[in-house]
């Protein structure tokens, strides 16, 4: 199993991770990633670290497709994966509703669909076979006039990249909750990062999207860590972003964590966390999470019991472990020993 580290996205100030990332690299981990929501992006930071570092894998997790145009981001990745020497893992998500159509101000429909064209634009980028052109309804190129007063000038033609990119199948993983997402990362992606995943449950709660995955396929769990010989008070740490994202990243009716959730067993419980986050009640949300829910898709507590809960993580599918939450060297030291022992 290789062995990552997982920056997110800023909270609130700026943080810069080099540390981490340098002692990390020193360490042999194998990859860092850093993700996206409504604040700080995925690329300025990951750029910073990559100017910092030379071997260690640099990745997304993930980028926020409605943030740019498929041209868009295919130019950021050939440009970091270029500068870095072909280090680049491109991690992309649909988010959802609230934040596409919020925040972004693009509409949200069919997101399977959207994706799959994306990914073929993304790769006829760099591929550069041919100028780029797509006929599909939700990224058309070039641009064509639909009306007189479209705004459109019908002038646009079809172009291949200047730059040529280091590789020209720089590997994507799609951050995917639902069984059909997961399936079409399996379909038309070399991976899948799971946000909240129980190793023991991988296979009755993904087992049929992942069924036609093809040799090789990554699977990159990112994993809350907290070390601590406190585990009430690990718990505790843990049940926060969880009940951010049950009962805050999406709507009432629409939440595709909430939903997850109801997967991996806890339906009841996520639905009365839901209840209290919307209310204003949100420290009665965290307290709401259940322990077990926590503890299951974290490693929590003294380094000897997140010894023995590492045993889960080898048995499962998982590939790749991105630890989120460690920050000083010998904490990831004892975690790389463990993972590789």
């Amino acid at each position: 199993m290789k062995l990552g580290i997982n920056l997110g996205y800023w909270q609130r100030d700026p943080v810069d991770d080099t540390e981490t990332v340098l002692a990390a690299e020193r360490l042999g981990y194998d990859q860092v990633f850093t993700a996206e929501a409504y604040g700080s992006d995925a690329f300025t930071t990951l750029t910073w670290y990559g100017a910092r570092t030379s071997r260690i894998g640099l990745g997304t997790a993930v980028t926020q497709m409605s943030a740019r145009t498929p041209a868009a981001t295919a130019m950021h990745a050939l440009t970091l994966d270029g500068l870095s020497g072909g280090r680049l893992v491109l991690g992309l998500g649909a988010s959802g509703p609230q934040v596409v159509e919020g925040w972004y101000g693009v509409p949200f429909a069919r997101p399977l669909a959207r994706t799959r064209e994306y990914v073929r634009i993304l790769r006829d980028v760099w591929r550069r076979a041919e100028p780029v052109t797509n006929d599909g309804p939700h990224y058309p190129l070039p641009l064509r006039r639909h009306s007189p007063d479209s705004g459109v000038t019908g002038l646009g033609k079809p172009l291949k990249s200047i730059a040529h990119p280091v590789r020209p199948d720089i590997p994507i993983y799609l951050g995917a909750e639902g069984p059909k997402n997961v399936a079409l990362s399996t379909e038309i992606a070399q991976g899948w990062l799971p946000l909240f995943v129980d190793p023991s449950r991988i296979e009755p709660v993904f087992g049929e999207s992942l069924r036609g995955r093809p040799e090789g396929f990554e699977i990159a769990a990112t994993v809350t860590t907290i070390v601590s010989d406190d585990l009430p008070a690990a718990l505790e740490v843990a049940k926060i972003p969880l009940a951010f994202y049950i009962g805050g990243m999406g709507a009432r009716d629409t939440n595709f964590h909430l939903d997850l959730i109801g997967r991996l067993g806890y339906a009841e419980e996520a639905a009365r966390v839901q209840e209290l986050f919307l209310e204003g009640r949100r420290d009665e949300a965290v307290r709401a999470v259940p322990d077990g829910l926590a503890d299951a898709i974290s490693l929590l507590g003294p380094l000897g019991r997140i010894k023995e809960r590492l045993a889960l993580w080898r048995e499962s599918p998982v590939t790749t472990l991105l630890i989120a939450g460690v920050k000083d060297e010998p904490t990831l030291r004892a975690i790389r020993d463990f993972v590789r022992d």
